[in-house]
């Protein structure tokens, strides 16, 4: 359990519109791990829009610099502790971002000179569950046809994560820069138990290089993430929780162009 936690956690990474109050997401980042409350987002419609140089396959390295838990010794997740054993540790995976796909009746009557970059969100999942769990630990990753924002997750041993985004936020300080905020409802089915929690994922990216000349061999992309866990309802600490988040991880990651 504590690994399929901790996979958990990093599910949302790069599986990412709506728009935040300006500056709401930038700082959110910096005031990092002083967080008390989720962010003011809005609900979750469509799929996430990257930036145009975000487009093409990457090569990630994933690194856990920093945790925290802020309502500790009293509220603590399960796995928190376990999960320092990852710090300083990158995890590598491929992941890959792609120009929207038509969907509907007149998907093909559309304009098609106007390319959205989306995640290839199954193509993602299935490379970071593998990252964390081995080739054997995931059997699979589904995206809703009709819905980007519903994923499932199916696992070794009869289980499967379940993985809904309910509302996300986006800024654009300035064109070398894009931030996104992401909150997500995750339901872990195991043979006997069932687990549910929110998890939101800001993630602040930078392009570096390649951009001016169009060389994009020598195009890099930087990101700070901050992950937070937050109780559902259902957890018998909820209200004691008054909505602050009780698990923090910041991350570091490193996008090469994959070949």
């Amino acid at each position: 359990m504590k690994v399929i936690w901790g996979f958990c956690l990093v599910l949302a990474v790069l599986l990412w519109g709506g728009a935040a109050r300006a500056g709401v997401l930038v700082d959110r980042i910096s005031s990092f791990p002083n967080w008390d409350r989720k962010p003011p987002i809005a609900v979750a419609k469509g799929d996430l829009v990257y930036p145009d140089w975000m487009g093409g396959s990457w090569n990630v390295a994933s690194t856990l610099v920093d945790l925290a838990a802020p309502l500790a010794p009293n509220i603590v997740t399960p796995g928190f502790e376990s999960n320092r054993q990852y710090l300083q540790q990158p995890v590598l995976f491929k992941v890959r971002f792609q120009p929207q796909k038509n969907i509907g009746l007149f998907g093909n009557l559309r304009d098609k000179k106007v390319k959205k970059i989306v995640a290839d969100r199954t193509f993602n999942g299935l490379n970071i569950a593998k990252a964390y769990l081995g080739d054997g630990g995931v059997l699979s990753v589904k995206v809703d046809p009709n819905n980007p924002n519903r994923q499932i997750t199916i696992l070794k041993g009869d289980r499967q994560l379940i993985s809904i985004v309910t509302s996300r936020g986006t800024q654009t300080p300035n064109r070398d820069e894009f931030v996104s905020a992401e909150i997500s409802q995750q339901v872990f089915r195991g043979e006997t138990d069932i687990y549910l929690n929110e998890v939101e994922t800001t993630t602040a990216y930078r392009v570096i290089g390649g951009r001016e000349n169009g060389d994009s061999a020598s195009k890099s992309i930087e990101a700070d993430q901050v992950t937070a866990i937050y109780l559902s309802p259902q957890d018998p600490d909820y209200f004691a929780a008054g909505g602050h988040p009780v698990a923090l991880y910041r991350y570091r990651l490193e996008l090469l162009p994959a070949e």
